[in-house]
Formats: structure tokens, C-alpha cells, sequence
């Protein structure tokens, strides 16, 4: 049982221009429940991202690094989708783990007309097992064809693992006569220590 954490009202979370987000059921390791992810950013988002300090990682951790430098080097395209898979944390999985991971950004790549370094991985649940990447990248159509500005809440129950509850929270404030939105989602029970060993967060703002 969650302990003094606030009950989440769906419609009190915020979309943030210029983000839709779209989820699916792709069986990869639980019939019937939301496991699959995707973000999508417009062209323009600027994206960062803090990493754990583990030097033992998994494979979408490597790859996100590798793609987030890319981005970052001039001319290149900048990063336009996330990808987050639940139920299967492809870490510890050697080679194969990090072929799935590719392929992942790879056919999510060309579904959407882009390159796959422009997708971030993200893989959460169990570790030391492969990632089912057939059933992950099968999911992905009805996932982009799923996105809405307003599937906050969906999102946060789409990450869960241990959790007993989604977590998500949004804000807006104004600057300068402008209204600026926060918003944003996060997984993991216990899992933030040490370095932010498992925790998964995403935050978007306008």
C-alpha cells in the first residue's frame, strides 16, 4: 500500500506542446496489460538525460548514451520518440541485448520516417532474460497509432513494474505572461538508490 502519496486525477495532468503519447498491450511477459510505450517529440524538442552511475548497465542504457551524444553533435537530427518497454528490463543480456535494443529503435525508426538514432530505448522488469523483441516491436504500430497529448495517466500505468500505484504529476506556472507546463511520469519502488540504479523518470515541459 502506497504511503502519503496523492491520489492522481487523470484530468489534472497536463499535455505539453509538441508531445503526444501512445501506449499498447504487447504481451511481453503479462497478457491483457498496457507494457508498451512511446513518446513522441515534434521536431525542435530538445532532449537531455542523467543515467545511472553503475558501470554495470543494461543494454538501452548504453544505447540511449550513444544516441543522446549524437544528437548533441552539430548537424545531426535531433532525438524525436522514446520507446519504454515494461515487464522485461533487457539487462544483463549481453550481445543479444544489445541487438534487441537496436532493432527496437531500428523498426520504430522506420515506422515513423526516422533514423534510428533519433529514438531513445528504455526497458524495464525483469533482468537476466531476453527481451521478447518480436512481441515488443509487433506492439509498436498500435502504440503510434495510440498517441494523444492527454495519455499522461495512461503513460505512468504503461511504465509500472513493482508498483502499486502509476506515478505522474504536472504543474503549470506562469513566466513572463506565459504559461508554462511541467509535466511528468516515473516507475520504480525502492529503486532510486544506489546512483539511480532502476528508476525510470520523463519530464517534458513546454
Amino acid at each position: 500500500m502506497a504511503v502519503n502519496f496523492p491520489e492522481i486525477v487523470p484530468t489534472e495532468l497536463h499535455p505539453v506542446a509538441g508531445v503526444t503519447l501512445g501506449w499498447a498491450q504487447a504481451a511481453i511477459r503479462k497478457q491483457d496489460r498496457k507494457d508498451l510505450l512511446v513518446i513522441s517529440l515534434e521536431p525542435g524538442a530538445s532532449v537531455a538525460g542523467v543515467f545511472t552511475a553503475n558501470r554495470f548497465c543494461a543494454a538501452p542504457v548504453t544505447v540511449c548514451r550513444e544516441h543522446l551524444a549524437r544528437a548533441s553533435e552539430p548537424n545531426q537530427p535531433g532525438i524525436r520518440a522514446l520507446v519504454i518497454n515494461t515487464g522485461n528490463a533487457n539487462a544483463g543480456t549481453g550481445e543479444p541485448g544489445m541487438r534487441a535494443t537496436r532493432e527496437t529503435c531500428s523498426v520504430l525508426a522506420r515506422l515513423m520516417g526516422l533514423a534510428p538514432e533519433q529514438i531513445l530505448p528504455f526497458s524495464t522488469g525483469v533482468i537476466l532474460e531476453p527481451l521478447p523483441v518480436d512481441r515488443l516491436t509487433a506492439g509498436l504500430p498500435a502504440a503510434l497509432e495510440n498517441r494523444k497529448a492527454d495519455h499522461w495517466y495512461d503513460a505512468a500505468q504503461t511504465i509500472m513494474t513493482t508498483d502499486t500505484l502509476p506515478k505522474a504529476a504536472s504543474t503549470q506556472v506562469v513566466i513572463d505572461g506565459h504559461v508554462v507546463t511541467l509535466s511528468g511520469i516515473s516507475k520504480g519502488a525502492g529503486m532510486i538508490r544506489p546512483n539511480m540504479a532502476t528508476m525510470l523518470g520523463f519530464l517534458a515541459t513546454d
